[in-house]
């Protein structure tokens, strides 16, 4: 075991990442939270299969807010020419490119930027856009959702919390004009929480329905919209829809 092994054994993860001596590296509450990182990359994996066919040697990935770079790594090791996360606090870019380093992930590169400030002008346009655990930690989720259409030139993947939808018509104005409701946010209270590594940056979170996730990427630029299969075994939020991923093609 080398050194870099070494400190990611003698620390904690969100992630439990395999190294190359074939040690797994710890994770919280002793791994009852490494289902839903596999199921998402069960899932993330079958829509880069049907998109791309299983060849990525020419292709450019992005993974904004990447935390420990759990997804940025896995896209490296299938093959993707280049792979960059993106996050923006300082432990989730120091622990990503310990991952990295200790992986030996030559083709993964790490940048630091708050999701808002991106742009296609500085960070590149990519075949892959993923958006994991990000847009139901947001003041502004609709914005990011602009931030990851404008960094997309073919497919962008959407993973998020989501709540329930309301239906039905409302008084625009006067009982004349009336109009469909969309879909719906949820409000979530996260300002007693902005110092831990899972939660917003801000405090005050926006979360979606599946319906309102749908249509505004619908109405942001995506050609095509679709809500993704979840494995029967999966993580049982992703199979409830409580959590949902949505893929969108440009």
């Amino acid at each position: 075991m080398n050194d870099l092994e070494a400190r990611v054994l003698g620390k904690t993860w969100f992630y439990p990442f395999r190294l190359p001596s074939g040690a797994t590296a710890p994770t919280y509450d002793g791994g009852k939270l490494d289902l839903i990182h596999h199921t998402r990359t069960q899932m993330l994996d079958a829509a880069l299969d049907r998109e791309f066919g299983g060849r990525f040697e020419q292709l450019s990935a992005i993974d904004i807010a990447c935390h420990q770079g759990w997804f940025s790594a896995h896209l490296a090791q299938r093959g993707f020419a280049s792979v960059l996360g993106v996050d923006t606090r300082d432990e989730h870019v120091a622990d990503a490119t310990l991952a990295r380093d200790a992986m030996g992930l030559n083709n993964w590169q790490i940048g630091q930027s708050d999701v808002h400030a991106m742009s296609a002008e500085q960070f590149g346009l990519h075949d892959l856009v993923l958006c994991f655990g990000l847009i139901y930690h947001l003041e502004n989720p609709v914005g990011a959702l602009r931030v990851a259409r404008a960094l997309c030139k073919r497919l962008c993947l959407v993973e998020t919390q989501v709540v329930p939808g309301l239906t039905g018509w409302v008084d625009y104005g006067s009982y004349r004009f009336v109009r469909p409701l969309k879909g719906s946010f949820g409000i979530i209270d996260e300002t007693e929480e902005t110092h831990g590594p899972e939660a917003s940056t801000t405090g005050i979170c926006l979360v979606p329905s599946v319906e309102a996730l749908v249509w505004i990427m619908q109405r942001i630029g995506f050609a095509r919209v679709e809500v993704l299969p979840v494995p029967d075994d999966g993580y049982e939020q992703l199979v409830h829809r409580k959590r949902v991923m949505v893929a969108g093609w440009v």
